[in-house]
């Protein structure tokens, strides 16, 4: 994000787009490394964000709020758009297979991800006689601090508590084979698996976090759980393990939620009114700079479907695994 800002100022882009999906690890973490790394990082984002000629876009509107209490952006120049959006067609609701429930877990393995806890939740119901499976789903992320070693993913699965798939590059196979998503993280932008999930009409366990909730509505399309809370995982899990109809329920209110605010149609054309609204502001202040056509170059593979572009010239930068587009 501060290399496209420089790059943009360089090539004098009048418009620049940062789009932030969360501020991650360091703003995350409470050990003595991401204490010290906290406040350089803050600088960063803040010379990064600052400018007079462009917005930065979040993720959901908590994230917003949350960049404005840091100092990071100026409320006026940032505006929310939720998450990347999702393809209704692609994710598509379907009946739950056979057999005992499958409770999902897929996010990067990292501890501040809550993979210990649903490990421990998945045994606590295990002793007490709840029939599930329980599965983890992707690899470690082996260059974040907090990245749960592969050895101990092994371990797990040895030990018969959950299963590890690993990696999976299909997702919508994932959730069909699925009863259940879980995803009991420390702190989250907003998560795409969860609106993957929405979309296919699957129940969520959720830590109550700022940003989820505006996908999690609790007690009507998943439940709230507080952070690290092992016996409040483990609880909600049950509630929905031994009850059918209400996964049912609750999966058909999700796939609402997802089609009224969610779909990848609404998001292109939340972005591109956003794009179109600076673009008219640019030639206003800079009517020699801004070129009457442009060449729009994807760098989200949604963005494929978009054929035609507002004229003018914006930068959209990316932070993390964020989606924009450079104009």
């Amino acid at each position: 994000m501060l290399y496209g800002r420089i790059v943009a100022r360089i090539i004098r882009v009048p418009v620049v787009v940062n789009a932030v999906t969360g501020l991650g690890y360091v703003f995350i973490a409470q050990g003595i490394k991401a204490s010290i790394l906290r406040s350089p990082v803050k600088g960063a984002y803040r010379l990064a964000l600052t400018q007079r000629n462009g917005r930065v876009l979040a993720g959901n509107p908590d994230d917003l709020e949350l960049f404005v209490s840091l100092s990071l952006v100026k409320r006026s120049d940032a505006v929310s758009i939720m998450g990347a959006g999702v393809d209704m067609n692609e994710f598509r609701p379907s009946p739950e297979p056979e057999g005992a429930p499958v409770v999902i877990l897929a996010a990067r393995m990292l501890w501040d991800k809550g993979v210990a806890e649903l490990v421990q939740a998945a045994q606590s119901l295990r002793n007490v006689g709840v029939k599930a499976r329980f599965v983890l789903v992707r690899d470690s992320d082996q260059g974040n601090p907090a990245s749960v070693s592969t050895a101990q993913l092994q371990a797990w699965q040895d030990s018969g508590v959950v299963k590890w798939w690993g990696q999976r590059n299909d997702m919508p196979h994932v959730f069909v084979s699925s009863h259940i998503v879980c995803l009991p993280s420390y702190g989250e932008g907003l998560p795409k698996v969860l609106v993957e999930a929405e979309s296919c009409g699957r129940p969520i366990v959720r830590t109550d976090l700022p940003g989820c909730r505006h996908v999690v509505k609790d007690g009507l399309n998943g439940i709230l759980i507080s952070k690290k809370n092992v016996s409040a995982l483990a609880e909600a899990l049950e509630q929905l393990i031994e009850n059918p109809p209400l996964r049912k329920q609750m999966g058909a209110h999700g796939r609402a939620l997802a089609e009224v605010e969610l779909s990848t149609e609404k998001v292109i054309a939340q972005r591109l009114s956003l794009y179109r609204d600076l673009l008219a502001w640019a030639r206003y202040l800079f009517p020699c700079s801004i070129s009457t056509r442009i060449h729009l170059r994807p760098c989200a593979a949604y963005f494929n479907t978009i054929n035609r572009a507002p004229t003018g010239k914006v930068s959209a930068n990316c932070s993390n695994n964020s989606t924009g587009i450079l104009l």
